[in-house]
């Protein structure tokens, strides 16, 4: 009787198939690396933004127009150059305003405007995949941050998510 000292090697290449089958089609579904940096990225710029609002708001304070006119609008210096304008102390809606608060470079990000509210996306992420700010919308109203991604319901979540990304 003939001891058997180990495995043959066709025995080793049909479990080395096997586990490289495994990881092309099993890994990428548990290992989002790409959708995950993305949701981080976004986080980050929504951090950004809440930053300079909140210094936007202490300049619009300091100058006496953080109620605006009638309809909560006004300007206010923030130092850059080019007045900032405000809606009730806080960034205004517009593409221009987010780019002078924030200083977010427009050759990384795509960053459109829409009655008041900001979408801002990276450039070639994928659709769901973005923030969007509204502008205060009356006296003591923060902005408001959501997302172009929907919850099962049809609601706007406050983030997308990295299946989102």
């Amino acid at each position: 009787m003939q001891k058997q000292q180990g495995f043959t090697l066709i025995e080793l290449v049909v479990v080395i198939i096997i586990l490289g089958i495994l990881a092309v089609t099993a890994a990428p579904k548990f290992i989002n690396l790409q959708g995950d940096a993305r949701v981080s990225t976004l986080q980050g710029v929504k951090a950004a933004i809440q930053s300079a609002n909140s210094l936007v708001y202490s300049k619009s304070a300091l100058a006496g127009v953080e109620k605006g006119d009638t309809d909560g609008k006004a300007t206010v210096d923030i130092g850059t150059g080019t007045d900032l304008n405000v809606v009730y102390g806080y960034t205004a809606g517009t593409v221009t305003d987010i780019i002078n608060a924030v200083d977010i470079s427009s050759d990384d990000w795509t960053i459109t405007e829409s009655s008041g509210a900001v979408s801002i996306q990276q450039v070639g992420a994928p659709a769901g995949c973005n923030i969007i700010y509204t502008e205060s919308q009356s006296e003591g109203a923060l902005p408001i941050f959501t997302s172009g991604a929907k919850d099962e319901d049809g609601d706007a979540l406050l983030m997308p998510t990295a299946s989102e990304c």
